[in-house]
């Protein structure tokens, strides 16, 4: 659970009514998809008219605004329909944060389809800074990478795209790296041949070839096969 200290004032108003929660200010973006852990997202899973000086509201008034006295629901309600107060500090961390989400996940996903390569995260950066790119803290990554996408397109080629690559293991190799591998993409085809070798084709974010390479060179020595299919 969060404690007081760390946790931020979400508020919504209606009519004459003011409903407060005090909430992480790192689970507003999941609260407002409704998703919520009532022991860990919020401080004291009670409904207040005035947080700061403890007045609760009662049952009555959150039955008659949000016809439910479930705190997830309402807490939910109150995330996505009000306002978050957070100071100067917060907001600067919690907005770095999802930048680098936002970037991390272009990265992955993203290639330049000039040269069918990854694209490095500071030329991404770059490209949101010159397209003036405002990244909302509240909202999600995956609705925000869409938008950066949009605003970067005109300046640096670029495509969100798949890719297949088939990878041949030693049996030995296979249990070294089974785990990692089905953990980085979907393993669309597995067999093992008559010499006991283990093949797969894997499907994996266009973005991260080149980690599943040095991972299968690393674990392996350089004793696999790892290409890309067209």
């Amino acid at each position: 659970m969060v404690n007081t200290d760390e946790a931020v004032i979400a508020r919504f108003e209606y009519e004459s009514y003011k409903f407060e929660i005090l909430v992480d200010p790192d689970a507003t973006s999941r609260i407002r998809e409704g998703k919520i852990d009532i022991e860990n997202d919020l401080a004291l899973p009670e409904v207040f008219k005035d947080a700061k000086k403890g007045e609760r509201t009662n049952e009555e008034i959150l039955k008659k605004v949000f016809k439910t006295t479930d705190i997830a629901q309402i807490a939910i309600e109150i995330v996505k329909r009000g306002q978050i107060q957070l100071t100067t500090e917060q907001r600067k961390e919690i907005l770095e944060t999802k930048r680098r989400q936002v970037i991390n996940e272009i990265v992955r996903e993203a290639i330049n389809p000039q040269t069918n390569t990854p694209i490095p995260a500071i030329r991404i950066e770059e490209a949101m800074d010159e397209a003036k790119v405002r990244i909302d803290p509240f909202k999600s990554v995956e609705e925000q990478v869409q938008m950066v996408l949009k605003a970067i397109r005109p300046l640096i080629p670029i495509r969100m795209e798949k890719a297949r690559l088939a990878v041949r293991l030693s049996g030995d190799a296979y249990g070294r790296l089974y785990g990692d591998l089905s953990r980085m993409g979907i393993i669309l085809k597995e067999e093992w041949s008559n010499a006991g070798e283990y093949m797969c084709v894997i499907e994996i974010p266009a973005g991260m070839q080149g980690d599943l390479i040095d991972l299968v060179n690393r674990k392996t020595n350089g004793e696999a096969d790892v290409k890309l299919l067209k």
